[in-house]
């Protein structure tokens, strides 16, 4: 009896922490919200909301002190030196040459099917993320190349921007990916083992885009791109083989251990800068706007990395993650509901955060839902990925959508419409990767990473 009073202030004590949480949590939140709603760019909204809710938790010093290093931790780690190094290799390669050779191979492909240049689109955006790491980079310089050919041959403006918009976010999946190594440092995963997790399911959602831009090319009428030639596919393969030898040279050094994958992101550039060079396609004055661009681009993507472990930290402070966890897991513990749960959620989130962030935010939010699943980190980091991919096409925030709308000389209500299908295709593409772990986990159990 005389224990009594006491239990019922302790869970007075909890009910009260727990409301106090959720407030915080809902005004963490709430100011995000609004400041995204009214153009704030999202590195300044992740870090406005974050003080906002710090100051309500810590005095006005201990808050500023506590985000300071907070940041200064978020962005602090050796393996986030890759990012700007492999930033600055895809930014060399848009301007040396490489995109008209690689496009070339592709034409020479699978220029030969029906609505044979939208397929060029797609198999040259593959390689040249696969080279460059960025959707960005790859609809900007596949885009510049093949729209006025596109428009040319009698194919609809909307439609060819959709093709190059939606095939661009291949790059993020096939390796080496940017997003992969945030998504690696968040989670404690391996480089070397996402790296190789993402060939199958970037493929996967290259072919499946195409079978939808066949079926479409057919109905339309959209002319081949000429027959295929046997002389001509060797030629262009050995005018592009310095370029894809790239992939050669950073992927099989990381998976062989030669060297890691910051150092094969530096290698990435001087091998893009001496291939630049005898291209002849890169003079040395085009070098300080290269660097200057590729400065600007790193300097935004860290800026969102330290925000975005600074509001994760308040979020874990918060409990969110675990009352998130407890509220989805309450629904059903049925491994299928969950991962649509998730999935639909991440769909949802990508139409208005661009993908860095979201990883930043929410991998320490879902991953252990997903671990507690029995689902494997690597297995949920390429669904994860894949899915935000959609986002990136996707209005209102979509980077992508605009980098190409802008390349396709286009307006977005103009694309919107013809990218349902190729939509349909990614969410399909998604659907296999989450339900089917080997698409993701076979090549990294085949190689023993």
């Amino acid at each position: 009896m005389t224990w009594a009073p006491v239990e019922k202030e302790c869970q007075a004590s909890r009910l009260s922490l727990d409301e106090m949480h959720t407030t915080e949590a809902i005004i963490l939140l709430g100011v995000f919200a609004m400041l995204l709603a009214v153009g704030v760019p999202i590195a300044f909204s992740i870090g406005l909301s974050t003080l906002v809710t710090m100051l309500l938790l810590f005095d006005v010093q201990m808050a500023l002190t506590t985000m300071a290093q907070r940041m200064a931790t978020g962005a602090d780690a050796f393996v986030l030196l890759a990012i700007p190094f492999f930033i600055l290799a895809g930014q060399i390669m848009n301007r040396g040459g490489i995109a008209r050779r690689i496009i070339a191979f592709a034409r020479s492909l699978v220029g030969m099917f029906p609505g044979g240049l939208a397929f060029v689109n797609i198999v040259s955006a593959m390689f040249f993320g696969a080279l460059s790491g960025s959707a960005v980079a790859a609809a900007s310089a596949i885009g510049g190349v093949m729209s006025p050919h596109m428009d040319e041959a009698g194919y609809d403006r909307g439609f060819s921007a959709a093709v190059n918009i939606t095939a661009s976010t291949t790059g993020l999946i096939i390796p080496p990916s940017n997003v992969l190594i945030v998504y690696a440092f968040v989670s404690g995963g391996s480089i070397a083992t996402l790296f190789m997790a993402g060939y199958l399911p970037g493929l996967l959602v290259g072919v499946l885009l195409m079978a939808v831009t066949g079926i479409i090319a057919r109905r339309r009428g959209y002319p081949t791109a000429g027959r295929i030639r046997v002389g001509e596919v060797l030629r262009t393969f050995l005018a592009a083989l310095p370029s894809l030898g790239l992939i050669v040279v950073v992927i099989g050094g990381i998976i062989a251990g030669v060297f890691t994958a910051t150092e094969a992101a530096a290698v990435a550039v001087f091998y893009a800068l001496v291939l630049a060079f005898i291209y002849r396609e890169l003079r040395a004055g085009d070098l300080s706007k290269i660097l200057l661009e590729s400065a600007q681009t790193t300097s935004i993507v860290l800026l969102l990395v330290a925000t975005s472990m600074c509001m994760s930290w308040v979020l874990v402070l918060q409990d969110v993650p675990q009352s998130i966890t407890e509220a989805i897991m309450g629904i059903s513990a049925n491994e299928i509901v969950v991962l649509a749960l998730m999935n639909v959620i991440l769909l949802v989130v990508g139409t208005f955060m661009d993908i860095t962030p979201a990883v930043l935010i929410f991998t320490p939010i879902f991953l252990p839902i997903a671990t507690k699943l029995g689902m494997d980190p690597t297995h949920f980091g390429i669904m994860m990925v894949l899915n935000l991919c959609i986002g990136l096409c996707t209005p209102p925030v979509g980077s992508v959508l605009f980098v190409g709308c802008s390349v396709g000389k286009v307006s977005m209500t103009r694309v919107v419409r013809p990218m349902l299908p190729l939509y349909i295709a990614m969410i399909i593409a998604l659907l296999l990767v989450a339900y089917i772990p080997a698409i993701s986990l076979w090549l990294p159990q085949l190689l023993g990473e």
